[in-house]
């Protein structure tokens, strides 16, 4: 597949969006010479970012507040978003008319012949794709990115670009370059329609989530697993062996394993499976009776248990590709995280403030308190994605000093929970915005205090996304005198 192949065909993409993929989509086939209708159940005014950066493109018409049926069924191909189910009655119309059907991973798969790392996991996605994408660049390889945190995956540029390097099939010594593509189960399910996985293929860790969107976590599962499904015995797969879930996939992959850990894994594993570990504080990666010392785990800068597996993960995909490990070790020591991660906003009268609103499990919340040893003043709370709030409300509840919540129906589960266990009084007021959380923090807050946005919950209903909730964090911090 080319993108010549687009030119005067007529293409619906469905889902303008917020979040910048829908818009790199319709942007790269109006390029592409097609005809586009781009379709969204929002509204104009609901999507003017978007539509600012869209308004000088040719050949494309735009349906807001609503999808019409003949945009899906006289059209030469649909493109789907990626939080747009398969069963929505306009794609299954599409499908039943024998209307091609993808999502833009699916596309860069079938149009991009480098070697492709992708990575997936409920937590450290970002974090993860963001280190291999780094340890690849310092290391002299030409690297390009796809999808990581809020980047596209239809950039028209990068594309051409990466045109140019292309020569035969994926896996062809003569193509110059790899990327690194941060794949969510969403986009994994279209890779599974089209038979395709990444060369190396990562998965940071499972737990429930979006059981909103998937009926069980079993059809959750299942849409990761195509990370891996379609690889060839020349591949890899790179699997946390300390999650009990990822641990057990190994049986279904078909590609060489390797395993990340924090405690040496044995040599009972097969020989198609190698693993990364640590050996008395050193990052060690051993095959069989060879061991190759990475690092020290005083190289690694960022905060959080949770961040040495997604260093683990990193090192293991990179050394994978056959990185130099004094490479990997250079730029782990460098790495100082991604915006929005466990991310220090301010410190101001002797209280730290902590961004980390891309945490919106449960577990991932868990994983940021569990980051702390001072005192932690929480701000959590929001829109549920039919997710377990037990775990949580008891990691609150032993380890948290006051908790302030934003309004959503995921906060009235949480605040059950710590009903349930005596622990609702550490409650301090329910806020419909970030502004007043914050003030309500900072007043009950005294030096020594981390003030932490880790929500645990998704942020529709009050913000745009969780980057905007993240953003709006920043900014009533930084406001504070």
């Amino acid at each position: 597949m080319k993108k010549e192949d687009f030119k005067n065909k007529k293409v619906t993409v469905m889902g303008v969006g917020l979040h910048g993929g829908g818009a790199a989509a319709i942007s790269f086939f109006s390029r592409s010479g097609a005809r586009v209708i781009a379709t969204d159940m929002k509204s104009e005014k609901e999507l003017a970012t978007s539509l600012k950066k869209l308004k000088d493109l040719k050949n494309v018409e735009f349906v807001l507040g609503q999808h019409r049926m003949e945009d899906f069924t006289n059209v030469d191909l649909v493109v789907k978003g990626p939080a747009i189910s398969w069963s929505s009655k306009y794609i299954q119309e599409a499908l039943k008319k024998k209307i091609p059907v993808e999502m833009d991973s699916s596309l860069f798969f079938q149009m991009v012949k480098l070697p492709i790392i992708g990575i997936t996991g409920t937590k450290g996605k970002t974090t993860t794709a963001t280190l291999i994408f780094e340890i690849l660049k310092n290391s002299g390889q030409k690297v390009f990115s796809a999808g990581i945190g809020q980047g596209p995956v239809l950039d028209a540029d990068i594309l051409e670009e990466i045109s140019r390097l292309n020569s035969g099939d994926r896996g062809n010594k003569n193509n110059k370059g790899v990327v690194v593509f941060e794949l969510s189960s969403w986009r994994l399910s279209a890779l599974g329609r089209v038979g395709l996985s990444p060369d190396i293929s990562v998965i940071t860790n499972i737990y429930p989530d979006h059981l909103n969107y998937y009926s069980s976590m079993e059809k959750y599962i299942a849409d990761k697993k195509f990370i891996f499904a379609n690889q060839n015995p020349e591949d890899f797969a790179v699997l946390n062996y300390d999650n009990e879930i990822t641990r057990e996939l190994a049986s279904e992959v078909k590609s060489q394993v390797v395993f990340f850990s924090t405690e040496a894994v044995g040599n009972s594993i097969s020989k198609r499976r190698s693993n990364l570990h640590i050996e008395k504080g050193k990052i060690v990666y051993e095959i069989g009776e060879d061991k190759t010392e990475v690092c020290d785990l005083n190289d690694i800068k960022i905060k959080g248990a949770h961040n040495l597996y997604n260093v683990l993960a990193a090192v293991a995909a990179t050394l994978a590709f056959e990185t130099p490990a004094e490479k990997i070790k250079e730029t782990v020591s460098q790495f100082k995280g991604v915006p929005h991660r466990l991310e220090l906003v301010r410190e101001l009268d002797g209280v730290k403030y902590y961004n980390d609103t891309t945490a919106t499990t449960p577990e991932a919340a868990i994983a940021g308190i569990n980051s702390f040893s001072a005192p932690v003043i929480l701000i959590a709370g929001g829109s549920d994605k039919n997710l377990d709030f037990e775990k949580l409300a008891k990691t609150v509840g032993e380890k948290v000093k006051k908790i302030v919540l934003l309004k959503g129906s995921a906060t009235e589960k949480l605040k059950t929970e710590l009903g349930k266990i005596g622990k609702i009084g550490i409650a301090e007021g329910e806020f419909d915005n970030i502004e007043d959380a914050v003030a309500r923090a900072k007043n009950i807050s005294a030096s020594g205090d981390v003030i932490l946005l880790s929500p645990g919950a998704a942020s529709f209903g009050m913000f745009v996304n969780e980057f905007d909730r993240g953003y709006k964090f920043r900014e009533a911090v930084e406001k504070l005198r």
